[in-house]
């Protein structure tokens, strides 16, 4: 796959500034499309802190608190504290890959960085990793920040559209000399040249770090290839579909859906997989086929974050609703699916100690955000934040989100735009 290297005409640094409220395109200081052919469209699935102010609530097992990545990583199993002890999650969460995804991007100890006493940001991206893809062939579709405040009592889900335009800083690693582009093709710039998912993720951090301000606690990647394994692992998943969509990744073949790389080799392509309007549990392949559209939504890639942050809190229920936290069969079947599934970066901080420190939010708790009122805010297919947007990655970066909603609750995406 070819990569962009063009330079920055004067058209984009100009509206670099009007991202980044300077001519220079750097964030303020402060503390506190075309449809993509490649792969036939789609591969089969394979198969921390201030206790003050915090409110009585039921303990229900939220593994997902401190690792809700894209869905999958959500319940990360704070309810084997139920059946067993810190030791026990240490051993269970064993086989999941540990990287160093952050780079430069991870909170220094001034700012709270390998102690989990203030509020915990953690970078999740969703790939999709096709089976023949190299890592350097990757972007992110899914970028999420999840922010959870000081008081350790709910988390917020914030979605940066993978089109928003970005100042990519140069990134040695992979030989990348830094330029203007989507913001997911840092990712890619960053796998160059053997830096592969790493370099990926760090040079994104670094991408979105440089544009908000934030600095990350921790970072988590997720395959799409294997995440229909975590939600089978639960068994099925309770969604409510708004708007009637036909699916760009799957089609009816036989009276099955199937994937269409799986549909071209069988030669017979029929018509394509509908999501109609209404709630129903969902099998892991309709869920995750669901939860990826973008094309013939009525407002694209804001409708397809607000489907996926949907996903995430529909998967912590299951979790902790279905008795999958309380029987060892099942949560032992769900630790395995997760460990196959993402790549983990806790900067340093144990896995039982997000656990044991996010135990008091609950699925009810997660709140979903959107940037730029959930609506396309830009110019010839590139992403502009508006500055509602700007302000609230500011307040997430002063850990004051809620006054920020109080103020905007247009930044609220539990309906559609």
């Amino acid at each position: 796959m070819s990569v962009d290297t063009r330079g920055r005409p004067p058209s984009v640094t100009a509206r670099a500034a009007n991202v980044y409220g300077s001519p220079g395109g750097h964030p303020p200081t402060g503390r506190a499309g075309q449809p993509s052919t490649a792969g036939g469209g789609g591969n089969p699935p394979t198969g921390r802190g201030g206790k003050a102010g915090r409110r009585k609530r039921r303990r229900d097992p939220f593994w997902a608190r401190a690792l809700v990545v894209f869905g999958a990583t959500l319940m990360m199993l704070s309810g084997i504290a139920i059946v067993g002890s810190k030791a026990m999650i240490s051993q269970a969460t064993g086989n999941i890959d540990r990287e160093n995804l952050l780079g430069g991007a991870g909170k220094s100890e001034a700012e709270g960085g390998r102690n989990l006493d203030g509020p915990i940001d953690l970078l999740l991206l969703g790939v999709d990793a096709r089976t023949g893809w190299k890592e350097d062939e990757t972007r992110p579709d899914t970028i999420i920040i999840l922010h959870i405040p000081a008081t350790h009592d709910r988390a917020y889900l914030l979605s940066i559209p993978r089109d928003t335009e970005a100042r990519i800083p140069a990134f040695g690693q992979s030989r990348y000399p830094g330029g203007i582009d989507k913001i997911n093709a840092a990712f890619q710039h960053g796998a160059q040249n053997g830096g592969g998912y790493k370099g990926g993720t760090q040079l994104l951090a670094q991408t979105i770090k440089n544009m908000s301000g934030i600095s990350f606690d921790g970072a988590a990647i997720i395959n799409f290839q294997g995440f229909k394994s975590v939600i089978d692992a639960l068994g099925t998943v309770r969604m409510c579909v708004d708007q009637r969509v036909e699916s760009y990744h799957m089609r009816m073949v036989d009276g099955k859906p199937t994937w269409n790389a799986d549909a071209k080799k069988a030669g017979k392509w029929g018509p394509p997989v509908v999501h109609k309007p209404g709630c129903k549990e969902m099998a892991g392949w309709e869920a995750l086929d669901y939860s990826r559209q973008r094309y013939g939504l009525k407002n694209g890639d804001y409708d397809r974050q607000r489907h996926q942050q949907q996903l995430i809190k529909a998967m912590a229920k299951k979790a902790m609703d279905g008795g999958v936290m309380t029987n060892p069969v099942k949560l032992n079947g769900l630790i395995k699916a997760a460990g196959k599934a993402f790549t983990l970066d806790t900067g340093g901080v144990p896995i039982d100690d997000f656990i044991f420190t996010m135990r008091g939010v609950t699925a009810n708790d997660l709140t979903l955000l959107r940037t730029n009122g959930g609506k396309f805010h830009g110019e010839n297919s590139r992403e502009l934040l508006s500055e509602e947007s700007r302000a609230m990655f500011q307040a997430v970066k002063d850990d004051r989100l809620d006054e920020f909603i109080l103020a905007n609750p247009g930044a609220l995406a539990g309906k559609p735009a």
